[in-house]
């Protein structure tokens, strides 16, 4: 090992003789950190191994990996500063639930729409979280204060939710007649001239309360499956 002049900059020796080659192959390959007699034992020949596990340590010092010696045992490690650069970010993919496609549906026919809404409608109160994840996808958005005592906040879709869907436009959602002529609804119990105002049922109907929503979930709940698959 010999110094250079300039900067004062230590230059370490690049080539290696084929024993030194031989105990860093086993190094790199190694699942776990090794010994210094398991690496002996694994050699072609006796050598000095402690040796040369000093001097790939000192040809390793400043590259992206080191060679570092923890509890006398050794293993090729990413250098301490470099670090950061192996994180990594998973994105877990996760099912909406029943009660979310739900509503994200109520809030596609009705919005802008408030939670009251959105709870009368549905006929029940809300899940813990159920809007909450609709925003964090960013397919639901806050769209101002209704203008009735209390100044609820109303809820409509966003640029992202049409385009997970592959939507243009919300004019190019089904209409309730072709809703109905799919069969995914039944127009009896729909009043069709304040279909997506907040008031989805007739009033002559309202004791019957069945959840018209059930095939409307079925069918965006397999657009998201058939994204799963993608």
């Amino acid at each position: 090992m010999k110094k250079s002049n300039k900067n004062n900059i230590v230059n370490f020796p690049s080539n290696v003789n084929d024993i030194e080659r031989e105990v860093e192959a086993i190094l790199f390959a190694a699942a776990e950190p090794l010994d210094v007699d398991t690496i002996e034992n694994k050699i072609s020949k006796k050598t000095d191994v402690k040796k040369i596990l000093e001097k790939l340590k000192n040809i390793y010092a400043n590259r992206g990996i080191n060679l570092v010696c923890i509890s006398d045992r050794w293993s090729f490690r990413t250098a301490s500063n470099l670090s950061r650069l192996m994180s990594e970010t998973k994105t877990v993919e996760k099912k909406l639930s029943k009660a979310a496609i739900e509503t994200l549906s109520i809030i596609v026919y009705h919005q802008p729409v408030t939670r009251a809404e959105i709870e009368e409608i549905r006929g029940v109160a809300f899940g813990t979280n159920t809007l909450e994840i609709l925003m964090e996808l960013n397919w639901v958005k806050p769209m101002g204060r209704k203008n009735v005592p209390g100044k609820p906040i109303q809820y409509g879709t966003t640029n992202d939710f049409l385009s997970h869907f592959n939507i243009q436009k919300l004019s190019d959602l089904p209409t309730i007649d072709e809703l109905s002529s799919a069969g995914l609804i039944d127009t009896s119990s729909v009043d069709s001239t304040i279909f997506g105002t907040g008031k989805f049922y007739k009033e002559m109907k309202e004791d019957k309360k069945e959840n018209i929503y059930s095939n409307i979930d079925e069918m965006l709940n397999s657009t998201l499956e058939k994204d799963d698959k993608v």
